[in-house]
């Protein structure tokens, strides 16, 4: 027997043994990606669809959700901060500039009370300030602010949030309060005529939907 005897390598099989794996190793992934998420869309599904009848959410759900912006923000010092890091808690959010007038005030207090008035749960969710101007922010109301548990005060590029988040027609970015999940997906926006006991009665269905894979911590 030569060489010139031996069996040629049948290249077309190897091609189609390459693509079956190829496309095997693809479905593994997918499969893993929506073992992963199966818990966060059946927290969903709890809340949004299984309810009781004459049972209506306050807030407006964002389909589909937005994600987190990797970059645009900073300390209020002018470092650099890493927009994952938020992720891991459930974010109650505020948009404004520095100045922060009435309505801003208005909204922090809300946020805060929010935030309280989760009571066991309110590990659980963090308050977070977006500051979409370049300009000083008050330092009592700073000191104010981060004294509270659960404050993130950040400088952020208005143009970044406003691609992420948005208002109800007709209002401004900033009268809102935002809900964003721990995946960093914003997922709900409350009225800007804010009711707390309303919003309350959703981030605890929320927080409660969401128990079995959502801990208190990143």
């Amino acid at each position: 027997m030569t060489v010139h005897e031996l069996a040629a390598p049948d290249l077309a099989d190897a091609e189609q043994a390459a693509s079956r794996r190829t496309a095997v190793g693809r479905v593994k992934m997918l499969l893993v990606l929506l073992a992963c998420a199966a818990p966060v869309i059946a927290s969903y599904f709890t809340y949004y669809v299984i309810r009781p009848e004459g049972r209506t959410n306050y807030g407006t759900l964002i389909q589909p959700t937005r994600t987190l912006p990797t970059t645009g923000f900073a300390t209020l010092d002018g470092a650099a901060f890493a927009a994952r890091s938020l992720k891991g808690q459930w974010l109650l959010v505020a948009v404004g500039g520095a100045a922060c007038d009435a309505g801003c005030e208005k909204r922090l207090f809300a946020q805060r009370q929010l935030r309280e008035m989760l009571g066991r749960d309110r590990d659980r969710l963090d308050k977070v300030w977006l500051v979409t101007d370049a300009a000083p922010v008050s330092p009592a109301l700073r000191t104010a602010l981060e004294a509270t548990p659960g404050m993130v005060i950040l400088r952020a590029d208005r143009a970044a949030v406003a691609a992420w988040l948005a208002p109800v027609a007709g209002q401004a970015l900033d009268d809102h309060l935002y809900v964003v999940d721990p995946m960093g997906e914003w997922m709900l926006r409350f009225p800007a005529a804010l009711e707390p006991q309303r919003a309350k009665r959703d981030l605890a269905r929320l927080l409660r939907a969401s128990g079995s894979w959502d801990d208190a911590g990143r």
